[in-house]
């Protein structure tokens, strides 16, 4: 039996330059860090079976993986070349659809996972490539290239992306003392609000390739990125939630389908409660807000959660994916 461990990403700035229909004019760069929610994938063997057996949201019993329903999982087997019966099983510390790159950290994890049953030790950067190229290349889907590296490197990490797509990751220059003041300033709610990512990304694109306006609005998140990789080295901590703020404002422009009235009424009670600034994870539309509040934390918390968001305890994770249990299949 094979155990991995892969964690979930939050974006912290220049989120969307990742996705191809930008770098691929104009080069991405962002930030982006992990924390410890995770993704654990078991495989292991089916010794005295002839079929493959699924178990996430549903379950599966297979003869031939390429009648696979899940698309990850069947891609994933036969890019590795795995031809005998396994069992997978996935166990998700967050629901899906909720901002945090859950669909790339199940992929790096299986990915990882399967190479630890083949007896293959393999790189964080090989687990980045092999998911973006099922996501992006084999499915075609409208992935970016932010959570599989996050997923597979974790930490606090600047990725740098030319037009052709090759991604140099570096982890970010902040003292120990910063991060921790990072982690308790940062607040972290769930709205209870799933949705497809693909579809957000999908009417993103089309916004941005017709609008010259919108692409130059991603230029400049682009470098609102830049301004926070500064703040956060400089441990400018304010200065970062200051531009949160900018960094959320410009997003919204982006897109219509960033934010919507409920989430529109959060976030404007969270900045005149307390909140320097704040972001909708991921392609926007629901799933996970972050704040960053300066004083009375506490009280702050209390506040949102009377208008119906859940706190959510959480640190940085800096392992990236990790095999935890290995009997020597």
């Amino acid at each position: 039996m094979i155990i991995s461990k892969t964690p979930f990403r939050i974006s912290i700035g220049g989120g969307g330059t990742d996705l191809p229909f930008y770098y691929t004019r104009k080069g991405g760069s962002l930030v982006t860090a992990t924390i410890n929610k995770y993704m654990y994938i078991i495989v292991q063997r089916r010794k005295y079976h002839d079929d493959f057996f699924l178990r996430y949201l549903k379950i599966e019993l297979v003869k031939d993986s390429n009648l696979i329903n899940h698309e990850l999982i069947r891609e994933a087997i036969k890019l590795l070349k795995i031809t005998e019966p396994i069992e997978v099983t996935s166990v998700s510390d967050i629901p899906a659809g909720t901002g945090l790159g859950s669909s790339s950290s199940f992929l790096v994890g299986l990915l990882n996972a399967l190479h630890a049953y083949k007896g293959e030790r393999v790189s964080n950067k090989t687990l980045a490539d092999e998911a973006t190229k099922i996501q992006m290349e084999i499915l075609k889907q409208p992935a970016g290239l932010q959570d599989q590296y996050a997923a597979a490197f974790g930490g606090i990490i600047h990725m740098a992306i030319n037009k052709v797509g090759k991604t140099l990751v570096s982890p970010l220059d902040i003292p120990y003392d910063d991060i921790n003041r990072l982690q308790e300033n940062l607040v972290f709610f769930y709205t209870g609000i799933n949705r497809s990512a693909n579809e957000i990304l999908n009417q993103q694109k089309i916004e941005v390739e017709s609008d010259d306006e919108k692409l130059n609005q991603m230029t400049q998140i682009k470098e609102i990125g830049y301004e926070i990789k500064k703040a956060l080295e400089a441990g400018n901590l304010r200065r970062f939630g200051e531009w949160m703020n900018v960094h959320w404002e410009n997003k919204k422009k982006v897109s219509k389908r960033m934010t919507n009235p409920q989430i529109d009424e959060w976030y404007n009670l969270a900045i005149e409660n307390g909140a320097i600034g704040g972001k909708i994870m991921g392609a926007g539309g629901g799933g996970f807000f972050m704040f960053y509040v300066g004083n009375n934390k506490d009280n702050f918390i209390q506040m949102m959660e009377n208008k119906g968001l859940k706190n959510v305890d959480w640190k940085f994770d800096f392992d990236g994916s990790t095999i935890v249990y290995n009997d020597g299949v």
